[in-house]
């Protein structure tokens, strides 16, 4: 359960496309997760996009009967820097905490290359655990930017297009890939904010290296066929990211998604005055 909450909470799951500058915005979301239709946790995610810098935090802790067994919260943060479209660095902390133990993550990444990492506590020792070599820390992205969908052009970003990549994901332990696919287009609408139309992607987790292929749950994430994703747009930018995700388990399907998705436009000096709510 632990790593697919990590898959759907991470974020979740996507790659950074090539894009020209663009505009500024804000989203402020608040999200319930379920579990086979019981609520188990809520959380919060603010994310601020400019031409050449992005930012990103989310918060959440369980609640209902799982939080009278673990008690569970936690925080991750990035924040980066686009160059020529591309990331060129981000610096991503991850902050969980249960009534039974913590984990701290802070991971800095540079031109796609890892700069450097600590975790607490360190990786625990296994002879079977798959090594984790340098070769693995480059070419890759944090988790919390790989939720961030940039898409090139000036039309319409919410389209089949934007599940046609791979996300090369480490985390300080994990080095694995999310793989995106086109699903079909819905609608949606929030509590508050958004309401709109969505693109869904089927998402395939492979495993590459600090795992332990004997795990029940690393067999099942990579053996699931029916993990989606759902991608929203941030008003002002070509940017999508995840208005709701999905995942059958063994005990019924989780799902983390949406009640308030309220993206604003932050005009730039060639824009409107009037900011653009969603």
């Amino acid at each position: 359960m632990l790593a697919i909450r990590q898959v759907l909470g991470s974020a979740v799951l996507a790659a950074m496309l090539a894009s020209p500058a663009m505009a500024q915005g804000r989203l402020e979301a608040r999200y319930t997760a379920t579990l086979s239709g019981i609520p188990i946790g809520e959380g919060t995610w603010t994310i601020d996009i400019g031409d050449s810098q992005y930012s990103a935090t989310a918060s959440g802790q369980t609640s209902g009967l799982l939080r009278a067994f673990t008690g569970g919260r936690g925080t991750t943060s990035t924040r980066g820097i686009w160059q020529a479209g591309k990331t060129a660095q981000s610096a991503y902390a991850a902050s969980i905490v249960t009534s039974r133990k913590s984990d701290e993550i802070r991971l800095t990444v540079a031109n796609g290359s890892v700069k450097d990492f600590t975790v607490d506590p360190p990786q625990d020792y296994d002879p079977e655990r798959v090594p984790l070599t340098e070769a693995h820390q480059r070419g890759v992205v944090d988790p919390m930017t790989s939720s961030l969908v940039r898409m090139p052009g000036n039309g319409d970003p919410v389209v089949p297009e934007a599940c046609q990549q791979t996300a090369a994901v480490f985390d300080g332990r994990l080095r694995y890939d999310l793989k995106m696919a086109y699903k079909r287009m819905e609608t949606v609408k929030a509590e508050k904010g958004y309401s709109g139309p969505v693109v869904v992607c089927a998402v395939y987790f492979t495993p590459v290296a600090g795992y332990i292929p004997s795990r029940t749950a690393v067999k099942y994430l990579t053996k699931e066929r029916d993990i989606e994703i759902w991608f929203a747009p941030i008003a002002g930018t070509r940017v999508l990211v995840p208005f709701r995700a999905q995942a059958p388990t063994p005990v019924g399907r989780a799902v983390l998604e949406a009640d308030e998705f309220v993206a604003v436009a932050i005009p730039t000096r060639a824009s409107a005055n009037t900011p653009k709510t969603q």
